[in-house]
């Protein structure tokens, strides 16, 4: 995610609040959040969920809307997200 520089500090209190909750959604086991070395404004929540459903539900749930519309207008690109496992 790459937010616009004055709303950096906000995004990061929205994540402090909310990050107890998130991590404790069912059916997710970790997360955190990663910041891009050589780009301030770059951020990355980086999760682990049981499966793809568990990772449905919770961007289909009311709580995913609500964070996500607060937190959508302090971009200033487009986000991106990706599923990805490990390379066997």
């Amino acid at each position: 995610m790459s937010f616009r520089e004055e709303e950096i500090l906000s995004f990061l209190e929205i994540f402090e609040k909310q990050k107890v909750f998130i991590a404790s959604f069912d059916g997710c086991s970790h997360l955190e959040l990663l910041k891009d070395k050589n780009r301030a404004n770059v951020f990355f929540t980086y999760s682990h969920w049981e499966n793809e459903a568990a990772l449905e539900r919770y961007r289909e749930s009311d709580f995913f809307r609500n964070i996500w519309s607060g937190v959508k207008e302090k971009f200033d690109a487009k986000p991106e997200a990706w599923s990805l496992a490990k390379h066997s």
